[in-house]
């Protein structure tokens, strides 16, 4: 096997493992080009079925297009796709104005934690549009497309991560994993976090959307303004960087010799070069 086919059929295995051995299962679907990836691979592993739901947290800021992309890709692929957010922060005029970090708390972390402890709003997708969830069970298992290489705290990670009660991350608290080793056996009430893509890197999933023929939201292409979005989320701190390329061959060469950061274009990591992790820590993806 070549390097795709060893990270797609570790990633598999881990997707696999993971319906296995935990109930009330669901996939985080950031609308990105790793969970798009991550979501292709479930596809793979259940054979053109996903048998969890798909969770967006809309902040109500993301691009417009990534909605539209999230709903008529939900409604191809025949997802179960379930919306969260943090409704009373955003009636209460929360927005980025307001610290990036404070805003991403409100409107991401604490909708997470909402959405998935079953206490805030859910929808779930149907032919009508969206309509409240019914099923208010918590999410006990949640399966993220967080990668190594993206950002420090994301290398500090398990491929099973156990999370406190309040959803929380202790790094000082993680069972190891050691030759391909993995902990799925934990104590009653415990919130798992499974990261099926650690060891791949941002050239391997463009590698692989070019192999696999992925459809992807085209925020990440050039249309002829020699810009295009590396990294994409909600839309006053997200900025596009310079580039010409329009295909995925065309970025996997550019990415060989690039020496800009993947999330150069994030302006909560350039308000506080520790906030991604200050998030996790707290609950976030």
């Amino acid at each position: 096997m070549d390097q795709l086919d060893r990270l797609e059929a570790q990633s598999v295995y881990i997707l696999r493992e993971a319906y296995k051995s935990f109930k009330n299962l669901c996939m985080l679907w950031s609308i990105g080009k790793d969970s798009t990836v991550m979501l292709w691979l479930a596809r793979k592993a259940f054979f053109g079925h996903v048998p969890f739901p798909l969770v967006h947290i809309d902040t109500s800021y993301k691009i417009p297009s990534m909605i539209a992309y999230r709903d008529r890709i939900a409604r191809e692929w025949n997802l179960t796709m379930i919306v969260g957010q943090n409704e009373e922060a955003l009636a209460g005029g929360m927005n980025h104005t307001r610290g990036r970090l404070v805003c991403c708390t409100a409107l991401k972390t604490q909708a997470l934690k909402q959405t998935l402890d079953g206490t805030g709003p859910r929808y779930r997708l149907t032919a009508d549009g969206y309509v409240p969830d019914s099923n208010r069970e918590p999410y006990t298992g949640v399966i993220v497309g967080a990668r190594g290489d993206e950002e420090g705290s994301r290398s500090k990670e398990r491929y099973f991560s156990p999370r406190g009660v309040d959803n929380n991350w202790d790094l000082d608290d993680q069972p190891p994993e050691l030759w391909n080793q993995f902990k799925t056996d934990f104590a009653p009430g415990t919130h798992i976090r499974i990261h099926p893509l650690l060891d791949w890197t941002e050239i391997n999933i463009w590698e692989y959307v070019e192999r696999e023929n992925i459809p992807m939201i085209d925020l990440y292409y050039d249309h002829g303004q020699g810009r295009r979005y590396r990294s994409i989320g909600c839309a006053p701190c997200t900025g596009m960087v310079t580039s010409t390329c329009r295909t995925p061959a065309e970025i996997i060469a550019e990415l060989r010799t690039t020496n800009v950061s993947e999330r150069s274009g994030r302006a909560q990591d350039q308000a506080d070069p520790h906030a991604m992790e200050k998030l996790r820590r707290d609950g976030y993806m």
